[in-house]
């Protein structure tokens, strides 16, 4: 289990791009309203769910190594990217039923979507200041 717990740093950084590229996608996709722009915001959004739920499993797998020591701000991340891998993962799953006639499923796409984007992105943050410290970026 340790194996996988240390494909966490490796993997992690897949659906933060992926994710927030989807997002960024829809963003122009309704901006713009074209289609394209969605076709490759649902693409990004698949991809990004599945290899969210990756990520969020290998890194469950990497809060059991002897390592790493148990803190409220790894709790913060731990759940914050569960909440996101979610809800990464139900935006891939609604994204299938985007060619009904319903727009119900297009807000409950982009509200998944973008929900997640915010998620996955604020558990990238608490990740980073668990492994930088929250001091990093200062002079």
């Amino acid at each position: 289990m340790l194996f996988i717990g240390k494909l966490h740093p490796l993997v992690l950084h897949f659906p933060i791009g992926l994710v927030l590229g989807a997002a960024a996608a829809e963003l122009v996709a309704i901006l713009t309203h074209r289609e394209s722009w969605r076709a490759l915001g649902v693409a990004n959004a698949r991809a990004g769910g599945a290899s969210a739920l990756v990520t969020a499993v290998a890194g469950w797998a990497l809060t059991s190594a002897p390592f790493v020591e148990p803190s409220r701000l790894l709790e913060w991340h731990r759940w914050v990217g569960v909440a996101g891998a979610t809800a990464a993962v139900a935006a891939a799953v609604v994204s299938t039923q985007l060619r009904a006639p319903s727009r119900h499923w297009l807000v409950l796409y982009q509200a998944g979507l973008f929900g997640a984007a915010a998620l996955i992105a604020v558990a990238g943050h608490l990740g980073a200041t668990l492994v930088w410290g929250a001091d990093f970026l200062r002079p």
